[in-house]
């Protein structure tokens, strides 16, 4: 007689045509989150910022009730089959924090993830002076920051910058720099996130690379796993790839988060559920 074996894992970053460079509605990515055999989703499209900054790739203010709206939508079109969540992905720099403190307050979020994206004209024009090693070690800086704001459950893609200028990135150089944001980042009990959509990028591979991963492992810094699925095919997407990555960095549970709590599975566990 075959085991029975219930849906588990959670996909934990996705979007929705609000940020306006994603397709189709949230009901599609919860149907194939059904099909990949997942407990739930949690939508974490792209908040809005302050000044109309970089409002080509996000929702606007003014479009976040709109946003809640739509995730309750597929919420009541999937109940009893898929648990749906509504979350943020925040952009974070020095200075944002009173933005994002009232954001975040203005509905019930399950999971807020923090991003530093060094390719966006706004930060650039405050952090880029030309020399991508200093800009690397900007990077780390602020992704530790973001931990120590307390405003996030989990930082994604926490090796992003990679891709600034890939003939650049050197591991063993930033190395240092990298070590000592992840004892900061670890003493807050942060999460980071593995993100699958690492392999479509420049340097194609998962974000963060091993050696970071492993790094993250000696720390004890939890993991959480994202698609960043911009399309509905891509929930989940790369996610054994993924827990055998975690696995072979040492670790043997993976993170989600519910109503802002971590949560945890074993890597065997959240294996055998996925279709």
């Amino acid at each position: 007689m075959l085991e029975t074996v219930f849906p588990l894992l959670f996909e934990s970053h996705v979007h929705t045509p609000l940020c306006k460079h994603a397709i189709g509605e949230p009901e599609e990515y919860c149907y194939h989150a059904i099909k990949k055999g997942l407990r739930g989703i949690i939508f974490t499209c792209h908040a809005p910022l302050p000044n109309g900054w970089s409002a080509e790739v996000r929702m606007a203010n003014d479009e976040f009730p709109a946003y809640v709206a739509m995730v309750e939508r597929a919420r009541a079109a999937f109940a009893g089959k898929l648990e749906v969540y509504l979350g943020l992905e925040s952009d974070f720099m020095p200075g944002l924090e009173p933005w994002l403190e009232h954001l975040h307050g203005r509905a019930r979020l399950h999971h807020v993830l923090g991003s530093v994206h060094y390719q966006m004209a706004f930060y650039r024009e405050r952090f880029f002076t030309g020399d991508v090693f200093s800009y690397q070690k900007t990077y780390y800086e602020h992704l530790a920051l973001a931990a120590e704001s307390g405003l996030f459950d989990t930082l994604s893609h926490p090796d992003l910058v990679k891709n600034e200028r890939p003939s650049e990135w050197h591991f063993p150089r930033i190395r240092d720099a990298v070590t000592r944001a992840l004892d900061r980042i670890a003493a807050t009990g942060v999460a980071m996130e593995l993100n699958t959509s690492g392999l479509f990028k420049a340097i194609p591979e998962m974000n963060p690379n091993p050696e970071q991963l492993r790094l993250m492992r000696d720390r004890g810094i939890p993991v959480v796993l994202g698609a960043d699925a911009h399309r509905p095919d891509r929930v989940a997407d790369g996610y054994v790839a993924a827990l055998g990555l975690l696995r072979d960095a040492g670790y043997e549970e993976v993170s989600f988060f519910v109503n802002r709590q971590r949560q945890t599975l074993s890597l065997e566990d959240a294996l055998r559920s996925l279709r």
